[in-house]
């Protein structure tokens, strides 16, 4: 890419290469992003095969699958090389012609590319097969020398994972349990959601411990609140009985009123802090 920038205007190839650094860092976390910066290199340097490949791959990450197919072949006329043959061919799936997938997967550029596209070319024409409802022929295609081999290479967790999902949907759990395992052995990186395909299989269901750990929260706090409320109403009760008594004191102890009866007070109401009068003895006196 550097050496094709280098036949630009200085400060257009930096312009385009600015462009072409979002596309890549946006084309997983926003497509549609950068989707829109391979559209600015385009108009830029349209007859740069690494920016007609970027804008190719932007569409596609987008699903815009016809403008992605004419992008690749333009670069694919400017280069000469074949390593775009399997994204294109999985354009066509995705424009809805799987058989010119298959076609593709038998024409001689297949036997140019190194093992990775090799690889991914057969991942390309199994998903054509299963297109097409042809769920064993879709397992037949990806039985492989890479598929058997107990070597880890970078495509061997995605091989293993598409060949464990074939045989899910051909009605095949045990084998496709035993295949969604061995895809956890080689997915170092997490690239595939096998250990939750294996969970589903095993009937095991996930709970999120965050919102567990919320919930528990919640729950320490509304009986926290209960417990405060019941202490504030015992505290209110309380001080009710006591004014109530209070009231009921103040008016049996009204000297004015002529049907005045004092109130014996329990041992309850005594309290520890009240004034006690020493009464002289009247012999004394």
């Amino acid at each position: 890419m550097r050496q094709e920038l280098l036949s630009l205007p200085k400060g257009l190839a930096e312009e385009v290469s600015k462009n072409l650094v979002m596309v890549a860092r946006l084309i997983d976390e926003d497509p549609e992003q950068a989707y829109a910066y391979s559209r600015i290199a385009l108009r830029l340097a349209s007859r740069v095969a690494a920016v007609r490949e970027a804008a190719g791959f932007a569409a596609y990450a987008t699903q815009k699958y016809s403008e992605a197919l004419a992008e690749f072949r333009a670069a694919k006329r400017m280069t000469g090389s074949v390593e775009l043959w399997p994204v294109m061919a999985d354009c066509e799936r995705g424009l809805g012609r799987p058989e010119r997938a298959l076609a593709m997967a038998g024409e001689p550029e297949v036997q140019k590319l190194d093992k990775a596209g090799q690889v991914e070319m057969r991942l390309v024409a199994a998903g054509a097969r299963r297109d097409q409802g042809q769920l064993e022929a879709a397992i037949v295609t990806l039985q492989s020398p890479e598929l058997a081999s107990s070597s880890v290479q970078p495509w061997t967790a995605r091989l293993r994972y598409a060949y464990a999902d074939a045989l899910l949907a051909a009605g095949r759990e045990d084998e496709a349990r035993e295949w969604f395992g061995k895809t956890l052995e080689a997915d170092k990186d997490g690239s595939t959601d096998a250990s939750d395909r294996l969970a589903e299989l095993d009937g095991v269901e996930f709970v999120d411990a965050a919102i567990d750990l919320v919930d528990e929260d919640e729950d320490e706090d509304a009986d926290a609140d209960l417990d405060e409320d019941e202490d504030d109403d015992d505290q209110d009760a309380a001080e009710v009985a006591a004014a109530e008594r209070a009231s009921d004191v103040a008016e049996y102890y009204d000297e004015d009123d002529e049907e005045y009866e004092p109130l014996e007070q329990s041992e309850a109401d005594f309290d520890v802090t009240d004034e006690v009068v020493p009464v002289e003895d009247d012999d004394k006196a």
